[in-house]
């Protein structure tokens, strides 16, 4: 972890220096743009009486001004990405410290009736996923969640190829990220894709040649007026013909201008996200696949984005009123600008969903690829096809601090169930989350918390935290049985490694050691894999009549009047329990 720490303090000094270097241009452009404008001010002042260098002072004047501010602006998006950067180097380093309870939780995915996901802290405070997301942009935090709760168990070595190319590129993938940060779109991507898909064009075909030939004759009638040849009023008719043709379609235009406005920051923010991915070589199958969808066989989408922005700037020239007014005169201002729109949306409209899709999945994926980065001891499951379903050795949960985490060697084989017992607090629950963690993780295609594992792929699926409903009007013990329903039903369509913790707590003892016993039998013969933990040590006797059960248990010892615990998981059915003990220590009963 010292390495680490090394690594993004390096980088954040880097940066630093980067930062003082352009706030000076900064300060020496801001300057230099006062200097253009007193001297220009000063030239007006000294030729005023000379009408062709006064404009000739003025015209330089304001393209010199446009042009600093145009560096300026340059400069400002410089010192905000270096900024960007210095915060995603901070944000790692308190990670490694276990600070990281102030970035996004996730709580919008909260899912109580998932299959795994409610258990396992997925989402939340404190959770995994407010652990290792790093996404930049709503899409990409939603393409997260859904690897997060998919429980898909195919490709999972294409992820793993993914994850481990992007875990080496760590210069791009803070770029990509930095530049992601900085988007501030006005208009979602739904939002736009929606727009695309839905919109219905009104400009006539004609005017693909029509505002051409107006312009043409336009500059003809004032060119002749100006040399004497023509009078005026042709000019007036013809200023007239064009603003009576652009007033027609005047509403519909301004509703696409309307709309073209609030996209316009989406795509030019858009457009640097998918030129980084342009720029970049990949070899994992996944990554070109998905790079390949913003590659075009004629144009890079990044250009066609760009050219896109520069058409929706030019409909934009509308709002200025005196070139709107004689624009649309003379030159069919509005109609030449909305027939290009709209010949780009319909050639290229389709295409910009799987561009924005592209550039979710490489968020999300540039997550992945950092938290593998960040853990170099973890390892990545290798799949066999063996009896093995879980193998692993040294395993632990990522979320506990590793100089304080007491690691386990787990070898659960297919059919085989683990009865677990234990005291309370000796960490049952914590190897369940442990467990049901690493399945998750391993398929997504990450590296889990372990120094090996073997893996045969198989879905997952929990009841640890069931909860009554006050707004349903259903007890405790009602949702339980649902979900142990759920449960049934789902391990006759495919594959579960299920995960139970103390069922039917609902009911009386005598009436809960019966029904547990009859559904573990259930259980083992639909030839199921899983876990159940439980206080009930009459379960523990299943595994005299099935040899598909293997009891293991966490104990708990009283030393010098205090508990101790090992946190080892161990064979056999734990003896040692603790509640007479915490009772009498926190003196609630004598």
């Amino acid at each position: 972890m010292d390495q680490l720490i090394s690594f993004y303090t390096k980088r954040i000094a880097a940066q630093t220096k980067l930062l003082h270097a352009v706030k000076r241009q900064l300060l020496i452009s801001s300057i230099l743009r006062l200097i253009v404008f007193l001297l220009g001010s000063f030239g007006v002042y000294f030729f005023f009486g000379n009408a062709k260098m006064v404009l000739a002072i003025i015209i330089v004047a304001i393209a010199l001004f446009l042009f600093l501010v145009s560096k300026h602006t340059d400069l400002q998006y410089k010192r905000d990405k270096i900024l960007a950067l210095i915060r995603i180097n901070e944000t790692e380093i308190q990670v490694l410290n276990r600070n990281y309870h102030h970035l996004p939780d996730g709580k919008e995915y909260k899912d109580d009736s998932h299959y795994f996901a409610q258990d396992i802290d997925l989402f939340g405070k404190g959770s995994f996923y407010q652990y290792s997301n790093r996404t930049a942009l709503p899409d990409g935090s939603d393409y997260l969640a859904e690897l997060f709760l998919s429980n898909s168990v195919q490709g999972i070595l294409d992820r793993q190829e993914a994850v481990k190319e992007l875990s080496q590129l760590t210069d791009w993938r803070q770029d990509f990220s930095a530049v992601a940060t900085l988007v501030k779109a006005e208009a979602s991507t739904k939002t736009i894709v929606s727009w695309l898909k839905g919109y219905t064009a009104y400009v006539p075909k004609l005017m693909r040649w029509l505002p051409n030939l107006f312009a043409f004759c336009s500059l003809l009638l004032l060119g002749g007026y100006f040399v004497g040849f023509l009078p005026g009023f042709p000019i007036l008719i013809a200023f007239l013909v064009g603003m009576m043709l652009s007033s027609f379609y005047m509403k519909k235009t301004g509703k696409l201008a309307s709309d073209a406005n609030k996209v316009q920051s989406t795509f030019q923010q858009y457009q640097r996200l998918v030129l980084k991915l342009e720029q970049q070589e990949f070899s994992a199958s996944l990554l070109k696949a998905q790079r390949n969808n913003i590659l075009t066989q004629n144009h890079p989408a990044s250009q066609l984005l760009k050219e896109f922005s520069s058409k929706l700037n030019a409909l934009d020239q509308r709002n200025n009123f005196i070139f709107g007014f004689f624009g649309n005169g003379f030159l069919l201002w509005d109609l030449r600008q909305g027939y290009k729109l709209e010949r780009w949306i319909a050639q290229h409209g389709a295409e910009v969903e799987q561009w924005f899709a592209a550039i979710a999945f490489f968020d999300a994926y540039n997550s992945m690829g950092n938290f593998a980065y960040n853990h170099p001891s973890y390892a990545f499951p290798k799949l066999v096809e063996d009896k093995s379903v879980l193998k692993a050795k040294g395993a632990s949960h990522p979320l506990l601090d590793p100089k304080k985490a007491v690691p386990n060697d787990i070898d659960i084989r297919q059919e085989e169930f683990f009865i677990i017992t234990g005291a309370n607090m000796a960490g049952k629950s914590t190897f369940l989350r442990t467990v049901s963690l690493q399945l998750v993780m391993a398929n997504m295609g990450l590296p889990v918390c372990a120094e090996e594992m073997k893996y045969h792929p198989i879905k997952l699926i929990t009841s640890m935290r069931t909860t009554d409903s006050l707004t349903d009007d259903e007890s405790y013990f009602f949702s339980e049985l649902k979900r142990l329903k759920f449960i049934v039903n789902e391990i006759k369509k495919d594959r579960y490694f299920i995960v139970l913790d103390e069922i039917l707590k609902g009911t009386n003892s005598l009436d809960k050691a019966i029904g547990s016993r009859k559904f573990v039998e259930k259980l083992v013969g639909s030839k199921s894999t899983g876990i159940i933990a439980t206080h009930d040590l009459s379960l523990c006797e299943a595994s005299a009549d099935l040899p598909q059960i293997r009891n293991h248990y966490f104990d708990a010892e009283i030393i010098d009047n205090e508990l101790y615990f090992d946190y080892t998981f161990k064979e056999g059915v734990c003896q040692n329990m603790n509640a007479s003990f915490l009772l009498k220590k926190m003196e609630i009963v004598e």
